[in-house]
């Protein structure tokens, strides 16, 4: 496996090893021992697995009693996965990660906690697999607007399909202190 590093230096790009043949290929998607010996330590308790069709936006979510660290990776489509350092006091406030996620290029990004997350659709539909640190908490969910133009992301495409509670998710200036992670610490 090999880890690409990002704008962020928390954020981390993996590309697994992938042994293809003439009946199709192996992969590992996740092997705990080998992932904490390259530094990511997270423990994790959730998998989830999310269908979306084209155009679809999701995000950005994020928890902050209940943080989560995420493993994403596609297992089917392709999708612009997004990272937003949302921690507080961070040298890389308010910034994002970019990258796409697809069944061909087989890719991981690792999120950690502190970070809001989202992802846009590109093929006909994606089928994505991620794996979580802390499990789901409804009454612990926030969200940061998908399209906030202090934060800047370069969303490839303008037509996209979001749901009106992403719709009306507070701009990161407009998001009250208490519900932001601190940067080195739990908030």
């Amino acid at each position: 496996m090999i880890i690409i590093k990002t704008d962020i230096h928390e954020v981390k790009l993996l590309k697994p090893s992938v042994f293809p043949d003439d009946r199709g290929f192996f992969q590992q998607t996740y092997h705990e021992k080998q992932y904490h010996e390259m530094g990511l330590t997270a423990h994790f308790v959730q998998d989830n697995w999310s269908r979306s069709a084209c155009g679809v936006l999701r995000g950005l979510h994020y928890q902050l009693r209940n943080a989560q660290d995420k493993l994403v990776s596609v297992v089917r489509g392709e999708v612009f996965d997004v990272a937003v350092d949302i921690r507080q006091g961070s040298p890389t406030f308010g910034r994002w990660v970019g990258t796409i996620l697809s069944e061909k290029n087989h890719h991981q990004l690792f999120i950690p906690q502190g970070f809001a997350h989202g992802f846009c659709v590109l093929s006909s539909e994606v089928d994505m697999v991620y794996k979580c640190s802390d499990f789901y908490t409804l009454s612990d969910e926030y969200a940061l607007r998908w399209n906030d133009s202090d934060v800047g992301i370069q969303w490839p495409g303008q037509d996209f399909l979001v749901s009106e509670k992403d719709q009306k998710a507070p701009l990161l200036k407009n998001i009250p202190p208490h519900q932001l992670p601190i940067f080195g610490g739990k908030s």
